[in-house]
């Protein structure tokens, strides 16, 4: 049990590391966002996803271990090394959790861009439907009538 955790501790410890990688994404996301920098949120949004892909790798090897530790906790709970891991566990917990703060504010930033661009583009329809009114008005359409054939 004690290889386990020192197993299960050193997984944790390079999650934290790939996790610290996400938060600064985050953090970048939520710039890019805010300032909609598409071309930025692309590139972003490419080291997110590999970034989380070794996330996934590393916590489909440590699932298995995570259980018999869990399933072991009352003979572990003595071992300082297993209290250690578990102030690890709550620690990266914490930070998954402003990873997924920063993923909201990014988020409401590209919900409030998308809506600026729909009203933007809505205005600039009512603003073509105005002219077209008004250019009808100004300038009849009169078949074959031009402001020469009725003049002269």
């Amino acid at each position: 049990l004690p290889q386990l955790v020192a197993q299960y501790r050193a997984g944790l410890e390079a999650e934290m590391t790939l996790l610290h990688r996400l938060e600064s994404i985050a953090a970048e996301q939520r710039t890019a966002s805010e300032q909609s920098d598409l071309e930025t949120l692309s590139l972003v949004s490419d080291q997110r996803d590999r970034v989380m892909a070794g996330l996934v790798r590393i916590e489909a090897e440590l699932k298995p271990i995570r259980k018999l530790l869990h399933e072991h906790r009352r003979e572990l709970e003595p071992l300082a090394e297993f209290r250690e891991v578990k102030t690890l566990h709550k620690t990266a917990a914490a930070l998954i959790d402003r990873v997924v703060n920063e993923d909201r504010v990014s988020l409401d930033a590209l919900k409030q861009a998308e809506r600026a661009r729909r009203f933007a583009a809505q205005s600039i329809e009512q603003g073509e439907s105005t002219l077209a009114a008004y250019r009808r008005v100004v300038a009849p359409n009169v078949p074959g009538a031009s402001l020469l054939n009725r003049k002269g």
